[in-house]
């Protein structure tokens, strides 16, 4: 599909990347670009990496397709930084979890001869670093295609079938939409676990020993890593504070319920809220 690729910082999501590009065959030449050493070293010892840099305009040049992997506040840096060194009818996307604010500026940042496409696989894991990537940590999960209105439709169409090409389920939506839908999917979720742990936390430390499956699955998502969820919570602040009004609004309805003994009412609402976590697989 591609002559060459580069991926830029590859972590869970950028290694996993690499790995299934070079399974399903999507690229005679895959580079990465990396920060540290030792990422590079562990990149290029691995089958699917043909070549790892330091400088971020080595490492695009010649490529079709730029895939950045970076935390959400680093990518419009990014793009800034490639855009000089970016090839003839190359086309840039990203793996964030925020759109709008990213979308449309790095769609002004790459020069006329390239374009900016958003991507957001939803494929990632509490865990990061490139040690738990695998190549189908893609296969059957959703991927959300963000373009903005001057994009090139034949450009959308060849990220989305790069992105079906390794098994994901695509949909493309406005950068807005995007995020509104990740804010209550995905953002308000992740906030909640989060929340919860930091009450718990402040219970006796005994009562972690009596703690079960229940409060572990709860709050799984909560171990992601407190720097990246908070660009991502600040880049989506307006949207994350429309799911938090929400959320507010049916807790205060619970806590009445209980207050007032109306356990009909409250089964109800449990009922509903089964409902919907039984549609989810």
């Amino acid at each position: 599909m591609f002559q060459q690729i580069t991926i830029i910082a590859p972590g869970l999501l950028g290694a996993s990347l690499g790995m299934a590009a070079h399974e399903y065959g999507l690229a005679k030449r895959i580079q990465v670009w990396a920060r540290r050493a030792e990422s590079r070293q562990s990149c290029e010892d691995s089958a699917w990496c043909d070549q790892a840099f330091s400088d971020l305009a080595e490492a695009v040049q010649g490529s079709e397709l730029i895939v950045i992997c970076t935390p959400v506040d680093r990518i419009t840096e990014i793009v800034r930084d490639i855009a000089g060194a970016l090839s003839e009818g190359a086309l840039v996307t990203d793996v964030g979890s925020t759109k709008s604010r990213i979308c449309r500026l790095a769609a002004h940042l790459v020069p006329d001869h390239a374009n900016f496409i958003g991507s957001h696989p939803m494929a990632g894991s509490e865990k990061s670093g490139m040690q738990y990537a695998e190549s189908t940590l893609f296969k059957n999960r959703a991927c959300l295609v963000t373009p903005i209105e001057e994009s090139p439709s034949g450009e959308v169409d060849r990220i989305v079938r790069f992105w079906r090409a390794i098994g994901m389920e695509v949909t493309s939506v406005s950068p807005e939409k995007h995020d509104e839908i990740v804010a209550h999917i995905s953002h308000f979720p992740h906030l909640l676990a989060s929340v919860l742990c930091l009450q718990l936390s402040r219970c006796p430390e005994a009562w972690k020993a009596f703690s079960g499956n229940g409060l572990r699955d709860t709050t799984r998502i909560a171990a992601g890593s407190p720097e990246i969820w908070r660009s991502i919570f600040e880049e989506n602040k307006e949207e994350l504070l429309r799911a938090l009004d929400g959320f507010e609004n049916e807790l205060a309805s619970i806590r009445s319920l209980i207050h007032n003994d109306e356990w009909a009412s409250l089964r109800h609402r449990l009922s509903l809220g089964q409902s919907y976590r039984e549609e989810l697989d």
